[in-house]
């Protein structure tokens, strides 16, 4: 009887990269009310009515703050969504997004 060769299996597990993030950013302007600003960002950021307040002044104060930072497509819908929101208003409110260094 011919005897068999075993070769062990080799496994090869791809690696998986994380998709780069993205910062949204809340650029001043001196038009948009502080309050539809803190509106904004409660309802399309779900954040609480003292972050809110704090964003919007932080971005106030320094021209422009990061919102949050979220996967590439995530964070372009956020922006574009806050943005048309102020745009519907007749707003110059703008939102942008970045890569996260």
């Amino acid at each position: 009887m011919a005897e068999i060769e075993l070769k062990p299996r080799q496994t090869v597990k791809p690696k998986v990269e994380r998709p780069k993030l993205h910062k949204v950013i809340l650029v001043n302007d001196d038009f948009t009310p502080r309050e539809f600003v803190v509106r904004v960002l409660k309802a399309e950021f779900r954040m609480g009515e003292d972050l809110a307040h704090r964003v919007m002044v932080t971005a106030h104060q320094k021209g422009s703050c990061v919102v949050a930072v979220f996967t590439r497509d995530v964070a372009e819908t956020k922006a574009t969504r806050a943005t048309e929101a102020g745009r519907r208003a007749g707003y110059p409110l703008l939102f942008t997004t970045e890569p996260e260094e």
